[in-house]
């Protein structure tokens, strides 16, 4: 039997309501040797989807008054027996009211325990499992939406519609080579193919989301940079909302690296905000210099930043060469001004050029969709399936993998034997896609990555 597992299942801090999750066979039982309701009737008795005012006992000492709700199996989150105790939101009152709990019978769940069972208990498959973590995790509403989306099963259905086309081919080859007797139709090669390559298209097209997909849920790593003084760490604080950085009009004021997590339209910006690109004697300086060219080595996004009032010097021809291919927006800043600057050169160096005033707050409507364009974000279709983790990408890569075996083996005009070893590679790959046979490792490590109490 499972042991009847217990954890906090809100933040830690101060708040208006503190909840502990119970699960398990035991679970309405250990809360009723502590739960006391006003109108003195028992958890057990309730039926599933009801809740309880009442008194929360350690022996014969009130903790708290808590709102119990009571969920039966097999119509809960887990699929076992559960009991919500809403508390007051203190992290004293709910660790004790957790507390009692777990001197009542219970012991404390691990990581993404709850979401487990879900899993094991046939609730839910692996790839819905992973989106419950992606919507606690979201930094943007794209990246909440699709997750929700996933959550709800849209690409345990993808992944479904193409298992089932690739079983049917299998279970017919299969039947065919082992019954000859039965009489059973050849197989068509034509048919093979052609269903091979429509899993193909779909499992490519899969593929190829991943990339935007992960930008829209983790962010993309964005450097700005420049010479000092031409608005980088102005156009850093209006992008973050607060004073991030310091804006003085003594050039080297930045020496560090300042990083904020901003989100500009549809995209989840990790910018950081860097020494300017200048030669300095000083030492201090010099060393937020070379962080700077260091970090534009491995970031996915660089805003170049230029002052329009004045002509391009040979620092920022350096700057231009140094973004190299890194895609990368040139932002011109200080546009209330009069222009004198080479933008013909600028645009010949980078990927897009936008006109701003980071004072004034102006342009950014422009940067915004010169950012989006740039990183995928501006076509990402929230209803679009979506692959979310590497486990996921690895698992389609695999599947990708066989089914093209299997179709240049119908190609060359190999035995239908050796295109029914490929198929069933690919078919066992989808089955470890949705957890179907996923091993234990593999479920382990999954839901490590869970915070306690989900």
């Amino acid at each position: 039997m499972e042991k009847t597992i217990a954890a906090i299942s809100t933040p830690f801090g101060t708040g208006g309501i503190g909840v502990i999750r119970v699960s398990g066979n035991n679970s309405i039982k250990i809360c009723d040797k502590i739960f006391k309701s006003i109108k003195n009737n028992k958890l057990s008795d309730m039926k599933g989807y009801t809740a309880a005012l009442g008194k929360i006992y350690d022996e014969q000492e009130p903790l708290d008054e808590v709102i119990a709700t009571v969920f039966r199996s097999p119509h809960s989150y887990t699929g076992e027996d559960v009991v919500e105790l809403s508390c007051h939101g203190g992290m004293y009152i709910t660790e004790q009211v957790l507390r009692v709990v777990l001197k009542n019978g219970a012991v404390l769940a691990e990581p993404g325990e709850f979401t487990k069972r879900a899993f094991l208990n046939g609730k839910i498959d692996l790839t819905e499992s992973e989106a419950v973590m992606d919507i606690i995790s979201a930094k943007g509403k794209a990246a909440a939406r699709s997750a929700l989306g996933m959550k709800e099963g849209r690409l345990r259905k993808e992944i479904d519609n193409i298992k089932s086309l690739l079983l049917n081919d299998a279970a017919h080859l299969s039947a065919w080579a082992d019954y000859p007797e039965e009489d059973i139709p050849e197989v068509s090669r034509q048919t093979l193919s052609d269903n091979l390559n429509n899993a193909i298209e779909q499992l490519e097209k899969m593929l190829k989301s991943y990339d935007t997909g992960k930008i829209i849920k983790e962010g993309v790593d964005t450097l700005i940079i420049g010479k000092p003084n031409v608005g980088k760490s102005t156009l850093m604080n209006f992008l973050s909302g607060c004073e991030k950085s310091i804006v003085t009009d003594i050039p080297g004021t930045t020496r560090d690296i300042i990083q904020e997590t901003v989100i500009l339209g549809s995209t989840v910006l990790l910018l950081s905000d860097t020494a300017g690109l200048r030669d300095t004697d000083n030492p201090i300086e010099k060393i937020g210099v070379e962080l700077a060219k260091k970090r534009l080595q491995s970031c996915g996004l660089v805003l170049a930043v230029f002052d329009a009032s004045r002509p391009l010097d040979q620092n920022d021809h350096e700057m231009l060469e140094l973004v190299g291919d890194v895609p990368s927006v040139a932002v011109i800043n200080k546009s209330d001004l009069v222009s004198v600057i080479d933008t013909d050169y600028i645009k010949s160096k980078v990927d897009k050029i936008v006109f701003v005033s980071a004072v004034k707050g102006e342009g950014i409507e422009e940067l915004t969709k010169a950012v989006e364009k740039l990183t995928g974000t501006d076509s990402f279709d929230e209803n679009s399936v979506m692959l979310s983790n590497e486990r996921q990408r690895q698992c389609v890569i695999n599947a990708l993998d066989s089914l093209k075996e299997a179709y240049d083996a119908i190609t060359i005009g190999m035995t239908l034997d050796a295109v029914t070893v490929s198929l069933e590679y690919a078919v066992q790959s989808l089955l470890e896609l949705t957890g179907e046979r996923a091993s234990e490792v593999v479920v382990h490590s999954v839901f490590s990555k869970f915070c306690v109490g989900k």
